[in-house]
């Protein structure tokens, strides 16, 4: 018997991990960490960091200024989003998930 509880609570455990929502409390990293550590990953490739500043319309002074700004947190993970796979190597550079990317984003949009 001790077999079959194991399987039932390992196959307990899967649900409940599977059934979490991701967030950035997931992580222990705030939406706001979250997008600036993103930023960093962004800014490391120039031709990324170019496409980041075309798309968004800013400047990299505007950029710099408004970093603290939640509207602007959000821009940059909404970039990353618009382009799974630079969501995707981020994330896994970030060590988060790029559900937990996506949520960050949602936290800041609101």
């Amino acid at each position: 018997m001790l077999l079959g509880q194991t399987v039932t609570t390992l196959t307990e455990r899967r649900l409940t991990i599977l059934q979490e929502r991701p967030s950035p409390a997931n992580s222990g990293l705030t939406a706001e960490t979250l997008a600036l550590a993103a930023l960093g990953w962004i800014l490391q490739d120039e031709q990324r960091a170019d496409r980041l500043l075309d798309l968004t319309g800013l400047s990299a002074d505007q950029l710099r200024k408004s970093l603290g700004e939640h509207s602007v947190q959000a821009a940059v993970l909404e970039f990353l989003a618009n382009h799974e796979p630079d969501m995707i190597r981020c994330a896994e550079a970030l060590a988060v998930t790029p559900e937990e990317l996506a949520a960050a984003a949602q936290e800041l949009a609101r």
